[in-house]
């Protein structure tokens, strides 16, 4: 990559305060944070991996959900940790842009990937006695594979074009990672030709997979309302609700910081909502798609025994 930039060699990371308690603090939190994503992440994907009553379409997108939490929270918390802990808040411009790609790619394929997934309970559904094989194992690989090619082909775009912007002689983000906004914040000069490719890759990214799942939501509700029992009724909507909490809280907490993307964004906003999708997420959703699903408590209770 060219930088068309000499002045600004690194950046500076403000996190979330300069009290050395509460980044002590903040430094125990994240930790504990990280060790429960690891061990939760994991767990599930051992348990998916070993047990045969869960090598199902299903069962397959949850493993590469929680690979792609894994590797997600990864890119974040090792930095936050030493931030808190360290007088020294700079990281390189090198290790800004190469956070900033992971960050983007994982992301934008963790938005595919809920689209996929929700095209899969939506077969699991409508085609219950042919759930098999309306979703083989070839297509889901596909669309596995798909989502991470979509996601990093367009983190490729957007990180090229920020970061060959020119950063001028301010290098100070309030931040605790190289975020999309505020670098934009940072950048000087014309912007016109960056602010479409961001509308471009925000709407491939965000708009298109939320249209597809809500597509599949409607049918999903539409053969719902064509079971006559209730019973039925219950048990198909308890097969979508743990994809529906993932998808309400992630789409939920991205919406809420980049649903206008300006170039005049002002960068004083909720970090607590960053903090979410980007580090408390990838913690949750081994907890969504576990506690409440009885093949996966009973795979874990076959394995502690």
């Amino acid at each position: 990559m060219e930088r068309s930039n000499d002045t600004v060699t690194e950046f500076i990371l403000l996190g979330f305060t300069t009290d050395p308690v509460m980044q002590l603090v903040l430094f125990v939190v994240f930790i504990g944070v990280y060790f429960v994503t690891l061990v939760g992440n994991m767990i599930l994907m051992v348990l998916i991996c070993n047990d045969s009553r869960l090598h199902t379409p299903m069962y397959f997108f949850f493993g590469n959900l929680s690979f792609l939490d894994l590797w997600y929270s990864s890119v974040y918390t090792p930095k936050i940790l030493v931030t808190c802990i360290s007088e020294d808040k700079s990281i390189s411009f090198a290790g800004c842009a190469a956070q900033f790609f992971f960050s983007a790619g994982l992301a934008y394929s963790e938005c595919y990937l809920l689209a996929a997934m929700a095209y899969d309970h939506y077969v699991a559904i409508s085609k219950p006695l042919l759930y098999s094989q309306a979703m083989p194992i070839r297509l889901c690989a596909f669309l596995v594979a798909a989502s991470y090619l979509g996601g990093f082909i367009n983190s490729s775009i957007i990180t090229k074009r920020t970061f060959t912007m020119n950063f001028c002689n301010d290098n100070i983000i309030d931040e605790f990672f190289c975020d999309l906004l505020p670098l934009v914040k940072l950048a000087c000069g014309r912007k016109d030709g960056y602010q479409a490719v961001l509308y471009f890759v925000l709407a491939s990214n965000v708009i298109t997979p939320s249209v597809l799942i809500l597509a599949s939501y409607l049918f999903i509700i539409t053969t719902i309302l064509k079971i006559h029992s209730t019973p039925g009724q219950l048990k198909a909507f308890s097969t979508c609700s743990s994809h529906l909490a993932s998808v309400a809280l992630y789409y939920g907490s991205i919406l809420y910081i980049y649903a206008h993307p300006r170039l005049s964004y002002s960068l004083d906003r909720d970090k607590i909502v960053s903090t979410f999708y980007t580090v408390l997420f990838p913690m949750l959703n081994p907890m969504i798609y576990s506690l409440r699903n009885k093949d996966v408590k009973e795979a874990l209770n076959k394995l502690l025994k």
